[in-house]
């Protein structure tokens, strides 16, 4: 297949195409930043399926107009253009649309966006869910849970835990960790597995709007203690920054029924992804 890839520099953007060319496919990448700003550019009929994975991807991104612009009217634009074309169209949500919510989080459920960021992504998925009954082409939607795992090292303040305690117990051996980190637990999903959903996805009929996560929460305290044991590292405790903590999510699980509706998959825990050497710490051009 011909795959268009919006976002293809980015850490999942980058992940991905890796994955997809390993699998055989021919993947052209398109990035905002170098000039594609506008949709129509994009010569969506001579692709099999477009992946639009790029958007300001910062939950503390507070140019109201610059985010909308760049993640839900570019997102209209591209999903317009794959309408038009009948060509398969995936894009990347954000389970940040659920906010604090903790008794479900499920597709069809209650939805709580707090930034910037959330409302574009959940602002697009509505758009999704009006468009895909009347639509032609397939249209799938993946809202991420917490994903961490090879080329985050350019994302800095944005990375995942499993990544910043990584390296600070590396670099440092000594892993800061919020206070009361017991309390927060997250579902820490692996982008090998973000991946292998993508790519199983293509070859499904199924459109919609799919949860993105292992179903398997672990507390961020579990997260440092794992990393802190393969590496020796001490965990020193740290103040939760004011500016962060209102919107700090405190618990995520993914609701995998729909997703197990169409494909098989087993997800990778983070403690087997510490401890497997052959993942990469860098990022590879």
């Amino acid at each position: 297949m011909i795959i268009f890839l919006t976002g293809h520099r980015g850490f999942i953007g980058q992940n991905l195409k890796k994955e997809l060319e390993n699998d055989g496919h021919e993947v052209i990448g398109f990035e905002y930043e170098d000039g594609w700003k506008d949709p129509v550019l994009i010569p969506v009929e001579k692709a099999d399926a477009v992946i639009h994975l790029g958007a300001i991807s910062s939950t503390t991104f507070s140019d109201v107009n610059q985010i909308m612009k760049q993640n839900y009217e570019f997102s209209l634009g591209l999903l317009e253009q794959c309408c038009l074309t009948s060509t398969h169209f995936q894009y990347a949500s954000s389970a940040s649309v659920y906010g604090q919510l903790e008794d479900s989080m499920k597709e069809d459920g209650p939805v709580q966006p707090l930034s910037p960021y959330a409302w574009t992504k959940y602002l697009f998925d509505r758009e999704v869910e009006k468009t895909i009954p009347s639509s032609n082409c397939i249209i799938q939607g993946f809202r991420y849970f917490n994903v961490y795992g090879d080329h985050e090292d350019h994302k800095g303040n944005m990375s995942s835990p499993v990544h910043k305690f990584r390296e600070q117990a590396i670099t440092s051996k000594q892993i800061k960790l919020f206070k009361n980190s017991y309390l927060y637990q997250r579902d820490f999903v692996c982008v090998k597995d973000v991946c292998d959903v993508h790519i199983k996805m293509l070859e499904s009929n199924k459109s919609g709007i799919y949860n993105v996560g292992t179903s398997n929460p672990i507390s961020f305290e579990d997260v440092a203690n794992i990393i802190s044991e393969k590496y020796t590292a001490k965990i020193k405790y740290i103040d939760m920054p004011p500016e962060i903590e209102k919107q700090y999510q405190k618990y995520t699980c993914a609701d995998l029924t729909k997703l197990n509706q169409v494909i098989n998959k087993k997800w990778m825990t983070v403690e087997e992804y510490v401890n497997n050497e052959t993942h990469s710490t860098q990022i590879q051009e």
